[in-house]
């Protein structure tokens, strides 16, 4: 039996990048002009038909944005199992699969070391911005360069990459080798962006800053639907039998109160696990925007954005329910407030953007039956 990965591609060309050549072609007759910024992203967990699904209730500046401005390959696949996290980013942002990126799972046994190993772990790091081993990771263990490592050497160097995930793994894999940064964010009771020895001794200032702000915790308050909860039709019953909810609330029903619910519920592990981690994870975006100045010349940049939260959301409470919905609605807000920033601080037509998906899922085993 063949096992296929099915990675959706929603390609946003504002600008068209030219792999080939030296600077002065961009200026030559029928090629265009290379892009100031490409920015990849990875929407964890997110199966096709959530474009088409919820497509009544997306606005015209995320999603449709993308499929009506941009190209929408629907037939896209890479041949491996097991189409989990790590070697889903990796085999997109490598374009090769795991027997060649060597990324063959989250976590495997290591037949040299006789000892199970993280994909991103690496303990000859140390972590940066956290004194908890959560800081230490690197991409040490993929054996293929990502496309922000080739752009890197195109540049000589001279554009930036930077990888953003609430998930390690979803920043550190994708930004390569070469990468000026990687930044996960790390919960518990300290709700920050974190890195790791491996691209710096010390965190940017405006991560300082931004860690300082009360962001994280502005988002502990009610997660309520976004439109009425009568009009999302398109999934089950918000009460059923097929949902895991979280620690201290009886019912998997909206709404939720983050603030009451986080002491049960990890802190600020808490907020990962609802839609509000995207919108979280898309503040931090904007601000690596403006703080790295990425986009700001013409030797391209790279930001890959890794929206983590649609996996946890996905995990607790199965692709149709009522919490997977909401927060692909909000993800979509989301996206439009990026690509608005994007217009306003890059320029319209002087940016690329591609979303695809790492892998998708399925209902609930037991909802199946």
């Amino acid at each position: 039996m063949k096992f296929l990965i099915s990675c959706f591609l929603v390609l946003m060309t504002l600008s068209t990048s030219v792999a080939q050549g030296d600077q002065s072609a961009t200026n030559s007759p029928g090629i265009s002009k290379r892009p100031k910024l490409v920015v990849g992203i990875v929407v964890d967990q997110m199966r096709y038909d959530y474009l088409t699904r919820f497509a009544a209730k997306y606005g015209d500046g995320g999603f449709k944005r993308m499929m009506k401005e941009g190209y929408n390959c629907k037939n896209n696949h890479f041949n491996y199992v097991p189409t989990y996290t790590g070697p889903g980013h990796a085999s997109v942002h490598t374009g090769t699969t795991p027997k060649y990126h060597g990324i063959i799972s989250n976590n495997w046994y290591d037949k040299e070391t006789k000892q199970m190993v993280y994909c991103a772990g690496d303990d000859q790091v140390q972590p940066v911005g956290t004194t908890s081993a959560a800081g230490q990771m690197s991409p040490h263990r993929m054996l293929t360069t990502t496309f922000a490592d080739e752009n890197k050497l195109f540049t000589q160097n001279k554009g930036k990459t930077i990888g953003i995930s609430i998930k390690d793994r979803g920043a550190v894999l994708p930004a390569g080798h070469s990468a000026d940064a990687a930044y996960w964010f790390y919960g518990g009771n300290e709700g920050a962006w974190i890195s790791s020895t491996y691209y710096m001794t010390e965190l940017p200032k405006w991560v300082k800053t931004f860690n300082a702000s009360d962001t994280a915790e502005s988002y502990f308050k009610i997660w309520d639907t976004y439109y009425d909860i009568e009009s999302y039709t398109e999934s089950g019953a918000d009460l059923n039998a097929f949902e895991g909810g979280f620690a201290g609330k009886e019912t998997t029903t909206f709404p939720y109160d983050l603030d009451e619910l986080k002491e049960e519920n990890g802190g600020f592990e808490l907020i990962k696990a609802t839609a509000y981690g995207n919108s979280l994870t898309t503040d931090f975006a904007i601000a690596a925007i403006q703080g790295e100045n990425l986009g700001k010349d013409d030797i391209t940049d790279v930001l890959n954005v890794s929206y983590s939260s649609t996996d946890y959301v996905g995990h607790n409470f199965g692709v149709n329910s009522k919490e997977v919905e909401d927060t692909y609605i909000r993800l979509d807000k989301d996206l439009e407030r990026l690509f608005n920033y994007l217009d306003e601080n890059v320029g319209d037509g002087e940016y690329t953007v591609f979303l695809t998906s790492d892998h998708g899922a399925v209902n609930v085993p037991s909802y199946l039956q």
